[in-house]
């Protein structure tokens, strides 16, 4: 139970100080809204730039192990029919 209490504590002040903060904010409610918001489409702008990149990275390794596959494909493959003529 004690640590039911610490949390509940915890929550309580937590919420108090946000209520505190929300009262004595400098600026109106519209304008933090605002701020807020804009800093949102900011990061948001951020991550899904170094998500495309990361993905265009991603992309160019795959295409060129893929191509590093296929040749060695058709030299294994070369290989083989060599073999099988006896050369």
């Amino acid at each position: 139970m004690k640590a039911c209490n610490v949390i509940l504590s915890i929550l309580i002040a937590t919420g108090a100080g946000a209520l505190i903060g929300v009262l004595f904010a400098p600026e109106k409610g519209e304008d933090t809204r605002k701020k807020i918001s804009e800093m949102e489409k900011k990061y948001a702008d951020s991550i899904k730039e170094k998500f495309d990149k990361t993905l265009d990275s991603i992309t160019e390794k795959f295409h060129k192990v893929k191509d590093e596959v296929a040749d060695f494909s058709d030299l294994a493959s070369d290989k083989a029919e060599k073999i099988k003529k006896g050369k």
